[in-house]
């Protein structure tokens, strides 16, 4: 099957665009694998403090023959989704030690999560924790003593922090090792139900509590399709996973299977192993920075619009993909989603979680689907050593034997996951927003068709808290879009505002026509209200969400791609923006120690990244007729 023509235009531009950035990039990472083991260029005293604890593995470090893989882990036993990686370094010593070769802990990275900190002070550290990883990431790796890397981390910040950190290091073969979902609980919609009865006070904190407990009940990921599970979705389409990896429980023996695959695909891969060959049984060196090439980045776009993937994508995405020198933006996105058939309904998008996903035909299915169709690009360098074809080959344990097999022919539940041919909608689920209120995104994938556009005047509220105290206080009646500004990456960090997903759901359906319009951002798991997020320029940087007043009369339509406030130009061009640094979420809880990074943060729609300088490049320029 040949690429859609938009696929082939769209990567043809970003590699374009990507030219000058990605030339150098490559040019770094092929000067950083120099000749050998890069340990065995090591003086004899900083090569003796590397593997002075390795113990049995002692020798075969101080040889330097065999090669060594690092492991970076996001272990930690307070969050579920990260409790699984507690064993799976000795497992993979083990593994490593059976091949051949040896693994040790390069370190560890932070692993907040939203759903503690929503609504709360810590939510506003969260985006740059995505940062911090990707630092941590870096001083993991820096010792010089490795020939490939295993990144164990699953949800929203962690994977975009651990691969923007890695890139770093792209002379490295780099493989994710996800943990998986934990079994399905209480059904998303009835969770939700709970939630919105306990907003409008017709249940107890008990009730809600016992809802959410059945809900999130065991190690692993939340099985809701919010951005953990849409990082994993990624990692399978950009090859960065062993195939089918992404949606097996933990604590299976498959699960652990998968690990030990992992383990040995990256001795195989390592900067110590051969040129790359067409045998995919023995590939050869596969380096990081060859995998995450513009091919991979557009895969990864099309993924999130072909399952209704998280909108913390459209920031984390151009991070990852700027660390890799390539050039992406939100036109992009939504050129691809237009033209990409959404073919999950999983929650937020529907009632089922990745299990019921999973069970339906999964990853396998979908990437086959979009690969006959022409959507996905098959030739990128997966880490496995095949192309992408071979990625969607699922895993399966005979007897102890791990293989793998083609998906079902056919979608085993049409409720959940959908072919090409009879999707559940003939586009994706994000959409890109443009006007005189600037640029910014919406999910449309959850939205009923009769709530994707509104006309209706503005309640303007500095924060999440006022929205919901003018709803305790019966001030929000009638039809109106809530603009919460002051909510970027540079006012405080730009958190989450999903803690008013209930109370706006309530007003939807009590017949009230709204909207959110914010310079923040949502959460993964952002429903059925039409949310247009990530407003840039954002109230701090003086953006046109810093003039709204009460009142003024606000239009978004996200088929049409609009977003405008309808206002005498003279009196709009008068008004003095106000003032919105988030002075008051500066300090506590850590907050003060983010000064930096809110500083150097650039616009969403450049990644609202801290990390890196960000040009000054109108990826816009010109492109007008290639739309």
């Amino acid at each position: 099957m040949s690429l859609h023509p938009t696929v082939e235009r769209v990567t043809a531009r970003i590699i374009e665009r990507s030219r000058a950035s990605r030339a150098e990039y490559l040019r770094r990472m092929d000067d950083a694998r120099g000749a050998g083991p890069a340990r065995m260029r090591l003086s004899c005293g900083n090569l003796a403090h590397g593997f002075a604890a390795a113990g049995e593995d002692k020798s075969v470090l101080r040889a330097g023959h065999a090669g060594n893989i690092g492991i970076v882990t996001a272990y930690n036993d307070m969050l579920s989704a990260h409790q699984p990686f507690e064993h799976y370094p000795a497992l993979v010593r083990m593994a490593a030690r059976h091949a051949g070769g040896s693994a040790q802990v390069a370190g560890g990275v932070p692993a907040m999560c939203d759903g503690v900190t929503q609504g709360r002070a810590g939510m506003e550290l969260s985006l740059f924790s995505r940062d911090t990883i990707a630092l941590a990431t870096a001083v993991a790796l820096s010792h010089d003593m490795f020939d490939a890397a295993l990144l164990m981390g699953v949800c929203d910040k962690i994977v975009p922090g651990l691969l923007i950190g890695a890139l770093s290091f792209g002379h490295l073969p780099v493989l994710f090792v996800p943990a998986g979902p934990m079994p399905s609980g209480l059904p998303n919609r009835e969770k939700a139900a709970v939630r919105q009865r306990y907003a409008e006070g017709k249940a107890s904190r008990e009730e809600l509590l016992d809802a959410e407990a059945r809900s999130y009940h065991a190690p692993g990921t939340c099985t809701f399709y919010g951005t953990a599970n849409s990082n994993q979705m990624m990692m399978e389409v950009m090859g960065l996973h062993m195939p089918g990896t992404a949606f097996v429980n933990p604590g299976t023996p498959l699960r652990d299977a998968l690990t030990v695959a992992a383990t040995e695909q990256a001795l195989r891969i390592s900067a110590l192993a051969g040129d790359a060959t067409d045998d995919a049984d023995a590939p050869g060196y596969r380096p990081l920075a060859r995998t995450v090439d513009e091919k991979a980045i557009v895969n990864a776009m099309v993924g999130l619009a072909a399952t209704g993937g998280s909108t913390n994508h459209a920031i984390h995405l151009v991070a990852m993909a700027r660390a890799a020198g390539i050039v992406i933006d939100w036109d992009d996105l939504d050129a691809l989603s237009r033209v990409t058939p959404l073919l999950a309904r999983i929650y937020p998008n529907g009632g089922a979680d990745v299990n019921h996903f999973h069970a339906a035909g999964g990853m396998g299915f979908a990437i086959r689907e979009l690969l006959d169709a022409g959507l996905l690009h098959p030739d990128i360098a997966c880490v496995h050593g095949g192309d992408l074809r071979r990625q969607m080959l699922e895993p399966w344990l005979d007897d102890l034997a791990l293989r793998w097999r083609q998906p079902p022919p056919a979608s085993l539940d049409p409720d959940v996951l959908r072919g090409v041919a009879a999707p559940f909608d003939s586009e994706g689920g994000l959409r890109r927003l443009d006007g005189n209120l600037g640029r910014a995104i919406v999910k449309v994938s959850a939205v009923a068709p009769e709530h994707r556009a509104i006309t209706a005047p503005a309640k303007v509220f500095e924060s999440q808290d006022a929205v919901l105290a003018a709803f305790a206080a019966g001030a929000l009646e009638g039809d109106f879009v809530a603009v919460v500004r002051g909510q970027g990456p540079r006012a405080n960090g730009m958190p989450e505002l999903h803690k008013l997903t209930p109370t706006l759901g309530v007003l939807q359906d009590r017949g009230q026509r709204i909207a959110l319009l914010t310079d923040g951002r949502m959460s993964g798991a952002s429903g059925k209200v039409l949310a247009a997020i990530h407003v840039t320029p954002e109230a701090a940087a003086g953006g046109a969400i810093a003039r709204l007043r009460d009142g003024d009369l606000v239009h978004i339509d996200a088929e049409a791609g609009a977003l405008d406030v309808r206002v005498d130009e003279d009196e709009w061009q008068a008004r003095v923006p106000v003032s919105a640094r988030g002075e008051g979420s500066h300090s506590g809880m850590g907050r003060e120690l983010f000064a930096l990074m809110r500083r150097q943060a650039g616009t969403a729609e450049e990644g609202a990244c801290s990390l890196f300088a960000v040009d000054a490049v109108d990826a816009r320029a010109g492109e007008g007729a290639a739309r």
